[in-house]
């Protein structure tokens, strides 16, 4: 796929996976509960830890959080991807 093509699906891939966890949210009880442990222990990490090592926990959260993003993002790109290549697939088969 070009890259001007992902530079436009950027805006979509984001907004969309913003809807999945809002969606999440609502209704996931399963979400919500790892998501509320996750917090809870990272608030316990960070409280126990030393002083010098808190920074290294929030950057280590901050590249957690960042290597998600890029995955949620490929992910979703590549699950578009995929459609278009069955919806090419089916359409040839349909021929």
């Amino acid at each position: 796929m070009h890259n001007s093509l992902e530079v436009l699906l950027d805006s979509l891939i984001y907004t969309r996976i913003e809807s999945l966890y809002g969606e999440l949210i609502k209704n996931n009880s399963s979400y919500n509960q790892f998501s509320s442990e996750r917090n809870l222990y990272f608030k316990q990490l960070h409280e126990g830890a030393p002083e010098n090592i808190q920074k290294t926990l929030f950057l280590y959260d901050d590249a957690e959080l960042s290597v998600q993003a890029i995955l949620e993002r490929e992910i979703y790109l590549q699950g578009f991807k995929d459609a278009l290549h069955l919806h090419n697939e089916l359409h040839i088969s349909l021929d």
